[in-house]
């Protein structure tokens, strides 16, 4: 059996201190380093290690690499932002574990935790997530259009708090728009929509805005988006709103 191990890492959403002491100590330890460019870009180089970053659409064969070199005996970190099971790498690798050769499922492999964006938002925001809440990616790359907005249209039905990832990009211009379409005609418009760009970097910025005034263009692919449910408060302050949402909820 390799005596090689594969770490599968979250950094965090930005700022050193939320990386979490495991994974400094994996980094620490690692030979090997692969991820998207930009993540790999935040470990910083070292002697005895080997940076690979790679495009952001070849998910499977970055997981395939990382374990053809754990197989050799390499000591590898597969790195993601925030958290790796969260829309990230860690479903990757276990993918390519499942269509790989056998003995890639006797491997050393561990997933980290790190602090993924939907919390580090929330968390800087108050606590919108206080309650029943689900995250959906918005990105229309990996599914369809049409489960996205059946999604979208059960989780307002339930009267969810909603964490969105991914909401606008270069590419998909149009589909927040169409996303917060389908909000206000299950919603309404009085539900607090909650941009956070950028969270926990120097480009940090939060806006609270109510649904009826959301409009597309205040998103991006370094923004998380939360719509609260209908429970959902704000308490205003000199310094910005607290949102949160109330830990019970009444049958309506």
């Amino acid at each position: 059996m390799s005596s090689g191990w594969l770490c599968i890492a979250g950094l965090g959403p930005g700022d050193e201190a939320l990386i979490t002491p495991e994974v400094s100590a994996a980094l620490a330890s690692a030979s090997d380093v692969i991820g998207y460019l930009p993540y790999v870009a935040r470990v910083a180089p070292r002697a005895g290690l080997t940076l690979h970053p790679s495009d952001n659409r070849v998910e499977l064969d970055r997981a395939a690499h990382a374990l053809a070199l754990t197989a050799q005996g390499r000591r590898v970190v597969v790195v993601s932002s925030g958290d790796p099971g969260v829309f990230a790498m860690a479903s990757a690798v276990f993918e390519a574990v499942e269509a790989g050769p056998t003995r890639w499922r006797d491997l050393d492999i561990r997933v980290l935790p790190g602090i993924t964006a939907m919390l580090a938002a929330s968390a800087r925001a108050g606590a919108p997530l206080g309650h029943d809440f689900c995250a959906i990616n918005l990105s229309d790359n990996l599914k369809p259009w049409a489960l996205i907005e059946k999604r979208l249209r059960l989780a307002a039905e339930a009267d969810f708090a909603m964490a969105f990832y991914n909401p606008r990009s270069k590419a998909r211009p149009e589909g927040f728009a169409r996303v917060l379409a389908v909000l206000r005609a299950a919603c309404g418009d009085a539900r607090p929509v909650l941009f956070a760009r950028a969270v926990a970097t120097p480009e940090e910025h939060l806006q609270i805005v109510p649904l009826g005034q959301a409009r597309a263009d205040m998103a991006d692919m370094r923004t998380m988006v939360i719509v609260g449910s209908s429970q959902t408060r704000t308490i205003a302050r000199s310094d910005g709103a607290f949102l949160y949402t109330p830990r019970s909820a009444a049958l309506s």
